[in-house]
């Protein structure tokens, strides 16, 4: 049996809130991923593709460039948060922003029943909704 007399008390400050956010609801049968994701020195990352459902990703090292679809792009930093609804949305950029060091990042991704979790946005779909996207 242990002493829990002698336990220690850093859980008690041990949780830093890096974000919370309301995502659009979870349907039933949907299921989690976590992914790491590490792009080398300049790399663009992925390009505009979509995800089935939310995504909640954190930086761990490096910079990256995000944009998402009616949001000017913005630069995340190692230790900062970063979310995106799924669905309809488009995710444009996702890129190292630095030219010497690796990004890497890691992303939970909610998946929508029977849908691929990430999907690339066609050029034509692209030209279509250029409107849509923000000036940076």
């Amino acid at each position: 049996m242990t002493d829990t007399t002698a336990r220690s008390t850093a859980w008690q400050t041990a949780l830093t809130m890096l974000q919370e956010v309301e995502p659009p609801s979870i349907p039933q049968g949907a299921h989690v991923m976590t992914v790491v994701i590490e792009y080398p020195p300049g790399d663009p990352g992925a390009p505009p593709h979509r995800h089935s459902g939310p995504a909640f990703g954190y930086v761990v090292s490096g910079e990256m460039v995000f944009e998402l679809e009616g949001e000017p792009p913005r630069l995340l930093k190692a230790g900062e948060a970063f979310w995106e609804p799924g669905g309809d949305v488009i995710h444009y950029q996702d890129g190292n922003n630095r030219s010497d060091v690796p990004v890497r990042f890691t992303v939970t991704m909610l998946c929508a029943p029977d849908q691929e979790m990430f999907v690339l946005v066609p050029a034509d779909e692209l030209e279509q909704r250029k409107d849509r996207r923000a000036k940076g």
